[in-house]
């Protein structure tokens, strides 16, 4: 493969941080990496400004040519010099852009003032820094934080009806199992409960403002301003500017700013609205579901989950982050996964799961050999339980990628989106040995690097008979490999 390959990345910083941008590439990403990277070179036209340069193999050869345009959204040109390079190299060398982009975009948010306000809604500023709250992350993906909780419960149950009821010992599993089974068929009440915004086809959208303080003044900034004043902005801006005219004005919360003596610069301020039920809406239809409910969490954390115990009685939650820091067909793959889980019922098969595991460790394990629970040998199951449950539950996850592929037809969408919310483990995940420890640590999704190249390798239109027969063979097959 000789010919180039043109790729457009979007990017949510304005167009005054472009310089600054390539500089960040070039100085902090490209340059500590000399054995990877050479001939750089920089240039600044009419046009726009420009970055250069090759990548190197283990033995200092150049592989690829590659040219990086400041345009919104950055042009990337990247041409083989050697007609043996692969297309997993090519992706590699996109991916470093990426890489490189997402951490200077992360670095622009500490510097960056958002605004998130949903008409209807009574007007209250959101914290400087929000946390995801506990309910909400207990039924976040694949639910799998919330079982391990209910595998540590049974756990704390066993040894006070032991202590208290002896002769109602048994009955004890089969109790936590039902009250789970509960919490499970209700999760869709929690995660209601847990968000901030509900979203109803009357009342569907949502509105955001940013802006961006000049490149050099963030610092300043907070020096002189504290998080109550910031709040304090905000709330004007909120109520002179939202609340009364029920549209985001630019000018007027120019002179918001301005009151409070922040040199606004109105290249740097930008205003959009999202409609989130027709967004949700559309991806229901493709689906053939009925509407879920909707709801959002105000934090700039890009997320997204669906949960519920059938398609029927879903419920999709998404946060301000993801609206803010992805595009529509980017949320909309995103979304596309999240279905797949509804479709394929994982809360279901996840309860059905640890229940097996908590019946067989009480019912079986324990009257043949009750010295493993009283003896380190238990925390040695306990840690053995956890690393196969969320094994198990990366092919649930890895089926969810595969159902969007299908059902949204934009695999390559997809993969781009988890390059952006993923970027910091894809960074780490070059290094072999963390790449081991993804596949067997505490985390329900496979290593980012392995479903980004599995979803590059699908063609479009996606044609898989059995989803999770064969998510189960890639991620083996993917397992085995990074061995």
């Amino acid at each position: 493969m000789t010919e180039p390959v043109f790729y457009k990345i979007d990017t949510e910083v304005p167009a005054s941080y472009m310089e600054k941008l390539l500089d960040f590439i070039h100085k902090q990403y490209l340059l500590p990496q000399k054995q990877r990277f050479a001939n750089f070179s920089r240039e600044t036209t009419e046009n726009g400004t420009y970055l250069a340069y090759a990548i190197l193999d283990s033995q200092g050869k150049q592989l690829l040519q590659v040219e990086v345009k400041g345009t919104k959204p950055i042009e990337l040109k990247i041409t083989p010099l050697d007609g043996q390079v692969s297309n997993t190299i090519i992706e590699e060398a996109k991916q470093d852009v990426v890489i490189a982009m997402q951490i200077f975009e992360e670095n622009a948010r500490k510097a960056t003032l958002y605004f998130a306000w949903r008409e209807g809604e009574e007007i209250v500023p959101e914290a400087i820094k929000k946390q995801e709250k506990p309910l909400s992350r207990l039924f976040l993906e694949t639910q799998v934080l919330f079982f391990l909780v209910f595998l540590g419960l049974g756990v704390f149950l066993f040894i006070i009806i032991a202590a208290l009821f002896p002769d109602a010992f048994w009955i004890a599993p089969l109790a936590l199992i039902a009250v789970q089974f509960v919490f499970v068929f209700y999760s869709t009440k929690f995660i209601e409960r847990a968000a901030d915004w509900r979203i109803t086809e009357a009342n569907p959208i949502i509105h955001f403002l940013e802006y961006h303080l000049p490149i050099g003044e963030h610092d300043d900034f907070k020096q002189v301003y504290s998080k109550d004043q910031l709040v304090t902005i905000k709330k004007e801006v909120y109520d002179e500017v939202l609340a009364k005219r029920g549209e985001i004005d630019c000018e007027a919360a120019q002179k918001v700013f301005a009151k409070y003596g922040v040199a606004c610069q109105s290249e740097n301020l930008s205003a959009k609205k999202v409609n989130v039920y027709e967004l949700v809406k559309k991806i229901a239809d493709k689906f053939g579901f009925p509407m879920p409910k909707i709801v959002v969490s105000n934090t700039m954390l890009p997320n997204a989950a669906a949960s519920g115990p059938s398609p029927s009685r879903g419920i999709v939650l998404i946060t301000t982050g993801l609206l803010v820091q992805l595009d529509e067909s980017e949320i909309e793959s995103i979304l596309g996964h999240e279905f797949g889980h509804l479709k394929g019922r994982d809360p279901l098969l996840l309860y059905g799961l640890t229940s097996a595991e908590f019946l067989f460790r009480f019912y079986v394990l324990f009257p043949l050999f009750p010295f493993i629970f009283s003896s380190f040998l238990f925390f040695v199951y306990f840690w053995a339980v956890m690393v196969i449950i969320f094994f198990i539950a990366k092919f649930f996850e890895a089926r969810a990628d595969l159902i969007s592929a299908i059902m949204i037809g934009q695999p390559g969408v997809l993969a781009d989106s988890l390059e952006k919310i993923g970027f910091q483990r894809l960074l780490y995940e070059r290094t072999p040995s963390f790449r081991v420890q993804e596949w067997v640590g505490f985390d329900p999704h496979p290593p980012i690097y392995f479903r980004v190249n599995r979803l590059e390798k699908l063609e479009t239109p996606v044609k898989i008979r059995y989803p999770l027969i064969q998510s189960i063979k890639d991620v083996i097959s993917g397992f085995i490999q990074s061995l």
